[in-house]
């Protein structure tokens, strides 16, 4: 794993170069920043939403509440704004590093959290501003997930079936137009837009979900299986490798065909996984009780795509469908509900390390309702604790806490952008 002293060399260097480019661009207006490239030194930002140049990429953290979302810093917690919007929100960055989508009752809501880097000839030149709920709306009936893959954005409406298919870096522009599809029937799914240009997505109905095909570009059906029943949830995997999860399994897409591997139980269900895309495994849930109302597992499932060998891994506690991750080398990230992170080693489907960090905390039956959530970005790993409105840091090389903050809301959703 990248030593932290390699970073700070990094952020060095970052500025060094930045303030060479400074002395031979001079000023410019970032008004309309945008994706196309612009560069200067910028005074703070002022009340008209000017944007402040920085010295490097400057992360954020973004969260909901219960009538609002508030945007942090990644470093120090501070926050820097509360926006207000009523009722219960989703949040899913897009993958450009500076925008995520609002799920609301008319579709998906651009979020621009405010940062975002550009390159410049050799270097890049990195810029802040304040965090904004725009008007830009992508309409859908039940907005549903939201997947980023390859150079591609794709938000997926469960009420309709619409598909709605970006190219990521067009939503520097703010208001980027989709290309638009539809799945057979309406249904809870999702959609990936492969490297070939073809796409993924699953096949089902209002009342039952059975499996996934494969369009080409020009519309062509390549691939299907029906061999997924209950099909929820995708990750990427090295490779292009497309991984859906079963009931009674875990459903695989790579190389043009579709493979399925089987769970040890009739009933497995893996139906929440996370990818690492630079990794041959999937980490994924494991639940085995079929009717339940809601099950506390302790197992989580490695799959190797690679093998199609599916590993179950045993975690001593409970965990919630917000508690998956993956570290910067591709390790499992799991947050239990002893309040601990259980760092996991995909290749030998084990527990390495153990990180206490919250207080024992038990899932809610509703699933709308907050819970400690975890959010991984490069080294570090975000929990929350909603109980005492607190969001921590931790280091998942050293397990240490690094910072920790008390916000005026008690947390629910949590992602950030890269900046």
């Amino acid at each position: 794993m990248m030593k932290r002293h390699m970073l700070g060399s990094a952020v060095v260097a970052s500025a060094l170069l930045l303030t060479g480019c400074q002395a031979a661009d001079e000023a410019t207006d970032y008004d309309a920043v945008g994706k196309d490239e612009k560069s200067a030194a910028a005074d703070d930002t002022d009340a008209k939403g000017h944007a402040q140049e920085l010295a490097a990429a400057q992360p954020r953290i973004v969260t909901t509440y219960d009538g609002g979302i508030v945007t942090l810093d990644a470093t120090t917690l501070d926050v820097i704004a509360d926006t207000k919007i009523e009722g219960f929100n989703r949040l899913n960055p897009v993958g450009d590093g500076r925008h995520l989508v609002v799920s609301v009752a008319d579709g998906f809501r651009l979020f621009d959290a405010g940062v975002w880097t550009q390159p410049h000839g050799d270097h890049t030149h990195s810029y802040a501003a304040d965090p904004e709920l725009t008007d830009t709306v992508f309409d859908t009936e039940l907005p549903g997930h939201v997947v980023h893959h390859g150079e591609s954005t794709v938000l997926f409406g469960d009420g309709d079936g619409k598909i709605q298919t970006f190219d990521t870096e067009d939503f520097a522009d703010g208001d980027p137009k989709p290309q638009v599809a539809e799945a057979d029937e309406p249904h809870h799914g999702v959609a990936v837009k492969l490297a070939d240009e073809s796409m993924l997505h699953t096949i089902g109905t209002e009342d039952e979900r059975v499996g996934a095909k494969v369009v080409d570009k020009a519309g062509k059906e390549t691939a299907r299986s029906e061999d997924c029943p209950g099909v929820h949830g995708e990750a990427a995997a090295k490779d292009d490798v497309i991984a859906l999860g079963c009931e009674d399994g875990i459903l695989l897409f790579k190389d043009g065909t579709f493979e399925k591997i089987d769970a040890p139980d009739s009933f497995g269900r893996i139906g929440n996984q996370s990818g690492h895309e630079d990794s041959q495994y999937i980490l994924g849930d494991y639940k085995v009780e079929k009717d339940v109302e809601l099950e506390r597992p302790e197992r989580v499932s490695v799959t190797d795509t690679k093998t199609n060998e599916l590993s179950l891994v045993d975690l001593g506690a409970s965990y919630s469908f917000r508690s998956l991750g993956r570290g910067p080398e591709g390790e499992g990230v799991v947050l239990t509900t002893d309040g601990k992170l259980k760092i996991i080693d995909p290749k030998t489907a084990s527990v390495t390390e153990e990180y206490p960090v919250i207080d024992e905390w038990e899932e809610p039956v509703e699933w709308q309702e907050a819970r400690p959530t975890l959010f991984v970005q490069d080294e570090v790993a975000y929990v929350s604790e909603p109980d005492k409105k607190k969001i921590h840091i931790v280091d998942l090389e050293s397990g240490e806490v690094m910072a920790e903050t008390t916000l005026p809301h008690a947390p629910n959703e949590l992602t950030g952008v890269a900046g």
